[in-house]
């Protein structure tokens, strides 16, 4: 198809007048036809069916249809064409050309930024084969001694099974010579070694500050394929790579030279990070450890005498039962009470007892049944932590923890009932230290309870039914999911990026340590490989994502399948390093960072300003009165004695803490 479009120069604004001034002038018919015979163009009447020819460099691209005088008409609109396909043809050249003061300024560009080797070469390479005729290349570059070269791209079968060598051949002493060279017949060299795959062959040498970094050689499977000007071509090309190659080699020194350096920062980072983590883990350990004991030995205590009421009270209720049938019985036999009997029936009112007595004893079994219950969730919640993990059901050790805070969930005198929503899935038994679990549950669920009784002293009016959905899923057959999600205020992202941090809270001072989330971040990532993440946005609650193996021992690496497994291996962060980005669903995975001087200092100013505001005169007060401030609140004495070690002690030997740190039962 011609790139002519005749339609187009006969809507031209001055040619259809001109075009009717001739018909009339020599008063004939004309038509203007495509070459399907499709008229674009008729003027008059009684046409003469004569054609002639529109013609644009010997291509007919239409007819005119008409008498003799019709052929000036074709001649006109054939010169008109010619001309139309002149200036594309000029248009053509001219973008031509402009493309390629683009692409020298976008591979300029590119070789300029980049600052690796390979992807230099491959790069310089392809542009090369789109502007030269080629079957191969290969841009090869000197070892450090110059004994041999390492090819870093090449394309065809240039070199596929015959690798130059320095001095040899046609390219090592092209490039040994420092001069490049533009050969027409490879064949009929003398120097020919292994240039067997090419017919003509341009070769450049790579020169930067006068050192020969390596060369540059593209070929053809034709004689004579190459000018002068593909020479001059591959020249500039070559210029080019030799600044950028010397670019990314001066680049990958400088990463190999510091590259020692950081393995032994790492080192050091971890030291540092490892004894953070036993501090952090000293004061709450401590706390559980003493909790877990008292909790255990309660229930301990408790269980005997609860034993021993259960096991008595059926017995109470057959012997009652048994009673109260023999009165019945004696009722119907002595139809007539004598006095001294009747007055003592109505003082103590058979009628009440005997429909009272049996209800009685079911709200006694009631409350020793719920006495179990509440003996067996202390039992599990404070479950000791053996060395290994053990095969259990987590349901139960979420419902002990839902029933130790019970007492939390109930109506209060300023708040409704806070719902529970339970969507379990069938799950196997799972490997897990459940007592640690059953802390992650507590800290989880108690900040959620304390996010909606906080929503609800601050909007009595618009928050009327706080809820806590929990629910349980199976993925892969490999993984456990626990999602924990209350419809409370929510939190901004910045406060939800540092949840994990020790010491980090948004509580006043006494009410929480900012140390639950960062135990439980090495409960669930450390101590059992899983993943700990959150998602939350203000006035749409939070909701925690919990993810734990079934079986530890069959996950030493996690390779997530889906968007719904995340990578649990979280790296330590700085503050000042690139915060975790948030997955598909919006969940941003946990981490670990580790708190320099400038943060502990934060954390210091922090506490302080935090005593102050409860106590105005701690400024003026002496050693004395501040020891009694922080005797009042024993929780900030321990976090300050803390972040002090950690400013003056920085060498001091980590505090290793065996399994069972957590809690420690009888």
């Amino acid at each position: 198809m011609s790139a002519v479009n005749l339609k187009r120069i006969l809507n031209k604004p001055e040619l259809p007048s001109l075009l009717q001034n001739f018909a009339n002038q020599f008063n004939i018919a004309i038509a203007v036809e495509l070459l399907d015979g499709t008229k674009i163009l008729t003027m008059g009447e009684h046409l003469v069916a004569n054609r002639y020819p529109i013609e644009v460099s010997g291509e007919i691209i239409g007819w005119v249809v008409g008498a003799q005088p019709a052929t000036l008409v074709a001649n006109l609109l054939s010169l008109l064409a010619k001309q139309e396909a002149e200036k594309k043809e000029l248009a053509k050249e001219l973008l031509e050309r402009y493309q390629e003061i683009d692409l020298f300024e976008d591979i300029s560009t590119q070789l300029t930024t980049s600052l690796d080797r390979r992807q230099i070469a491959q790069l310089v390479l392809h542009e090369m084969s789109q502007l030269m005729e080629s079957s191969g290349g290969t841009i090869l570059l000197l070892n450090a001694d110059a004994t041999a070269f390492e090819t870093l791209a090449d394309f065809g079968d240039f070199c596929q099974y015959n690798q130059p060598k320095p001095g040899k051949g046609i390219i090592g002493d092209i490039v040994q010579s420092g001069r490049a060279e533009l050969i027409n017949n490879v064949p009929a060299d003398p120097r020919l070694w292994r240039e067997n795959n090419i017919q003509a062959l341009i070769c450049v040498p790579l020169r930067a500050r006068e050192r020969i970094l390596g060369a540059i050689a593209i070929g053809a499977d034709r004689i004579d394929a190459y000018k002068a000007e593909h020479l001059k071509l591959a020249s500039i090309f070559a210029s080019q790579t030799a600044i950028a190659l010397e670019k990314a080699l001066l680049y990958e020194h400088s990463i190999q030279a510091t590259a020692q350096a950081k393995a032994q920062t790492e080192k050091l980072q971890q030291a540092l990070h490892d004894l953070q983590l036993a501090q952090t883990q000293l004061i709450q350990s401590e706390k559980m450890s003493s909790l877990g004991q008292l909790i255990a030995g309660v229930a301990h205590e408790i269980n005997n005498p609860v034993n021993f009421i259960c096991g008595n009270l059926r017995y109470v209720t057959d012997y009652a039962q048994d009673l109260l049938h023999l009165l019945q019985v004696y009722q119907k036999f002595l139809t007539v009470t004598p006095a001294d009997l009747e007055s003592e029936l109505d003082n103590i009112d058979v009628e009440f007892i005997m429909e009272d007595l049996p209800k009685l004893l079911d709200s006694m079994k009631m409350g020793s049944d719920r006495i179990v219950e509440i003996v067996q969730s202390l039992k599990n919640f404070s479950r000791h932590d053996e060395s290994q993990k053990k095969p259990v059901n987590i349901h139960h050790g979420i419902d002990g923890t839902l029933m130790i805070l019970r007492h939390r969930l109930k109506a209060a005198t300023n708040r409704p009932e806070i719902a529970i929503i339970k969507e379990y899935a069938s799950l196997p038994l799972i490997e897990c230290y459940l007592g640690q679990l059953n802390q992650v549950f507590m800290n989880i669920l108690s900040n959620a309870i304390d996010a909606l009784e906080e929503s609800i002293v601050n909007n009595p009016e618009e928050f009327t039914q706080p809820q806590i959905t929990i629910r349980t899923e199976l993925l892969s057959d490999r993984w456990v999911v626990i999602r924990i999600a209350d419809n409370g205020p929510g939190m901004e992202e910045e406060v939800m990026r540092r949840i994990y941090d020790p010491f980090f809270t948004t509580k006043e001072l006494g009410k929480g340590t900012g140390l639950g989330m960062a135990i439980s971040h090495q409960i669930v990532v450390e101590k059992h490989q899983g993943i700990l993440k959150c998602r939350s946005q203000p006035g749409q609650g939070t909701e925690f994502w919990i993810q734990i193996p079934v079986d530890s021992a069959m996950v030493e690496v996690v390779e997530p399948k889906n968007s719904n497994i995340s990578d649990p291996v979280v790296s330590v962060i700085s503050p000042t390093e690139s915060s975790p980005t948030a997955d598909p669903e919006g969940f941003i995975p946990s981490t670990t960072p580790m708190l320099k001087p400038t943060d502990l200092l934060a954390r210091h100013t922090q506490m302080l300003q935090q005593l102050s505001q409860h106590n105005p005169d701690v400024a003026a007060a002496t050693p004395e009165q501040i020891y009694e401030i922080f005797q009042r609140h024993p929780i900030s004495l321990k976090l300050y004695a803390t972040l002090l070690s950690w400013f003056y002690c920085p060498n001091s030997t980590p505090i290793h803490h065996s399994e069972n740190n957590y809690v420690q039962p009888n």
